[in-house]
């Protein structure tokens, strides 16, 4: 007989609901760790990717980081951005400012003024304080004067405000203003440097002493050295704050320029080493005096204490040949140090004195160096071992140095020492070859994750006006900050500070990890003009990475510098070569023209390569000095010995010109399989 079905307790029921709850819990807790843990979507994510996530991910953050990578792709199409950007500004994520100042920026494109406004209006209603909120402040100050001077109480060193510091004006107070906000906070900013020039000439008369200080340096770190003397009214300096910064950047400014100039520099540097010997500034005068051709004669007029220190005892130990390990001993961490121990070895290889070169390349430990005199000096420690019949040794240490910095000029030179590489470089080629790419998008990894958002969401520009807010005037000066403003700096097409910076961080960052200097070489050697130069190359013939090996060291790829000398261009072509290879006499500004300016390089670098029958060391150092000057250098010793046969160029620009190009070189030929060594 059938039983009858049993009555489920209120006990049971409960427990069976709470399972239920806890079980879907769980679910949902797992599938959110799940979520997150997907890779983030970069510039690098496919474009078919984002346009998924955009529309389907359960998650709005995620559609919204896909709407702002799909516009960052979109920027000649502000109709396309507007309906990327729709419904994407809601809630208090800066994100959302984000979205506003890009919305209203695409709508003033289009022409539509008035929703640009309200947009305008938006921003800075919800996010007062955001970076975003000084575009605003910028752009309703074009109607609303009050606006331009909250922007800059505000967001003094946003590059909105310095823009609206060059437009002040027509008033002399407007412009003084202006010229003040810019001497502080934004010297190089594009038209600063007429702007505070204009207001010196204009306001001499009125100016306070602070102020003129502030004018003066600016105008000296811009290299006017002659203006910012005209604006102090050749007055030595003082003793107020911010004078120091003032006469350090014109002195510094000064020494770069003709004899007279030098002679002031020198002087005006002595005479702020004296007022105040104890600060930065002294000490830094003090670095620059020690490096001049007058040599001890000036050292000896500096205050007591700062002849005690590094920069001036390498340069005795230098000038008497004495005193050397003592220096290295006491400070082996200080830039002087390192380059007295190049300055005293290199003669001793010239001369090949292997025992003496050795002895004084072993002084200092290769790990207390920065990664290219670390390299440098390995490389012509195991040379001078090779010299002395310690062949295994020598292997070893070239071996070693690989592992380190298997790239640049010391890395090229030591594969070809063991035996492993080409005796020479790839420079010519007769297959057509694919376009040059720009190099893979890596991650900023600055620590600060609202940075790194906006890096990694295509947003570069955003990144560095966060950047230059948060920064404000304060200089970079560690290695791993410089290479994160000059990767910045990079973001944004400004190639010509950022790989300065970027090079200045090389020479300073003692033993980065692999990962780091790895990023750091590629950031280094980025590719620019790469269809422009893989056509100018494949025309003349040669490697296209020959090209941009060149137009790093030439020109740091800003297509409109002209030099002190006349050269122009990408690739530094003098007017009067230039007219030669190209049949006709050329402008200037056809020879800032990337589609001109890379032709005629080419075809002379090709030229050149035919002259010195494939020969890079001769080819590049022509490039360089000159094929006459070259040609009375040839010499038995470059077949054999080419690294001493570098060190041997009677020139210093070309000695170290000829060593970054072949550097370049190789770098840009070993980039697919420059990896970091297993630890």
């Amino acid at each position: 007989m059938p039983q009858p079905p049993a009555i489920a307790s209120p006990a049971r029921g409960l427990l069976t609901l709470a399972l239920t709850i806890v079980g879907s819990g769980a679910v949902l807790f797992l599938g959110r760790q799940a979520l997150q843990r997907r890779p983030l979507p970069t510039p690098a994510t496919p474009s078919d990717q984002l346009v998924r996530s955009r529309r389907w991910d359960p998650d709005p953050q995620r559609r919204r980081e896909a709407s702002l990578l799909l516009q960052a792709g979109a920027k000649a199409e502000p109709t396309r951005q507007r309906l990327l950007l729709a419904g994407q500004a809601w809630g208090s994520d800066p994100l959302a400012a984000l979205v506003l100042k890009l919305d209203a920026q695409a709508a003033t494109d289009l022409g539509q003024d008035g929703e640009a406004e309200l947009l305008w209006r938006q921003l800075l209603r919800r996010f007062p304080s955001a970076p975003a909120t000084a575009d605003a402040l910028y752009a309703l100050g074009r109607q609303e004067p009050s606006r331009r001077a909250l922007l800059q109480q505000r967001f003094p060193a946003h590059p909105a405000a310095l823009a609206a510091a060059v437009e002040a004006g027509p008033s002399p107070d407007a412009l003084l203003e202006g010229a003040l906000h810019l001497a502080r906070w934004g010297a190089r900013w594009p038209g600063a440097a007429g702007k505070i020039g204009e207001a010196c000439r204009l306001q001499a008369a009125n100016l306070s002493a602070t102020a003129r200080s502030q004018l003066a340096g600016a105008l000296a770190e811009l290299g006017d050295g002659a203006g910012a003397l005209a604006c102090l009214g050749n007055q030595p300096g003082g003793n107020q704050p911010g004078e120091a910064a003032t006469e350090l950047a014109l002195g510094r400014t000064l020494l770069q320029g003709q004899e007279e100039q030098q002679s002031q520099g020198a002087e005006r540097l002595l005479a702020l080493s004296r007022r105040q010997p104890a600060s930065s500034a002294a000490m830094e005068a003090t670095r620059l005096l020690s490096q001049r051709p007058e040599g001890l004669t000036l050292l000896d007029r500096l205050p007591g204490p700062l002849q005690q220190t590094a920069p001036v005892q390498a340069r005795r130990a230098i000038e008497s040949g004495e005193g050397w390990q003592s220096v290295l001993k006491r400070w082996p961490a200080d830039p002087a140090s390192w380059e007295l121990q190049w300055d005293l070895a290199r003669p001793l290889l010239l001369e090949q004195q292997w025992a003496a070169a050795a002895a004084v390349l072993g002084a200092l430990p290769a790990e207390g160096l920065p990664e290219p005199q670390a390299a440098r000096q390995q490389f012509w420690l195991a040379f001078a071992e090779q010299r002395q019949g310690q062949s295994a040794l020598a292997r070893r240490r070239w071996q070693d140095l690989l592992l380190r910095s298997p790239w640049g000029y010391y890395g090229w030179r030591a594969k070809v020492r063991l035996g492993q590489g080409e005796r020479s470089l790839l420079l010519a080629t007769v297959e057509p070859t694919a376009p040059l790419e720009p190099l893979s998008w890596q991650p900023l990894q600055s620590g600060e994750p609202r940075l790194d958002q906006l890096w990694r969401l295509g947003q570069p520009l955003e990144a560095w006006e966060m950047w230059r807010h948060q920064r404000g005037d304060t200089e970079p000066t560690t290695p791993e900050l410089l290479v994160l403003e000059g990767r910045l700096r990079q973001g944004v097409g400004d190639d010509w500070t950022g790989l300065d910076q970027l090079e200045r961080a090389n020479l300073r960052w003692i033993a980065p990890p692999c990962p780091s200097s790895l990023d750091l070489e590629r950031s280094l050697h980025p590719v620019r003009y790469g269809t422009v130069f893989s056509q100018a190359a494949q025309a003349a013939g040669i490697d296209p990475r020959f090209l941009l090996a060149v137009a790093k060291q030439e020109s740091r790829f800003a297509a409109a510098v002209t030099s002190a000398a006349g050269a122009v261009g990408l690739l530094q072509l003098m007017p009067a070569t230039a007219a030669e290879l190209a049949g006709k006499p050329l402008s200037t500004e056809q020879l800032q023209q990337p589609a001109i300016n890379a032709p005629l390089g080419a075809r002379y670098l090709a030229e050149l390569l035919r002259l010195w029958q494939g020969n890079p060391f001769l080819a590049i150092a022509s490039y360089n000095a000159g094929p006459g000057a070259v040609q009375g250098w040839l010499e038995p010793q470059l077949q054999t010995e080419p690294e001493l046969w570098v060190e041997a160029i009677p020139f210093p620009e070309t000695r170290h010109y000829t060593k970054k190009v072949l550097g370049n070189l190789w770098t840009y030929q070993q980039f697919d399989g420059l990896r970091c060594a297993a630890p």
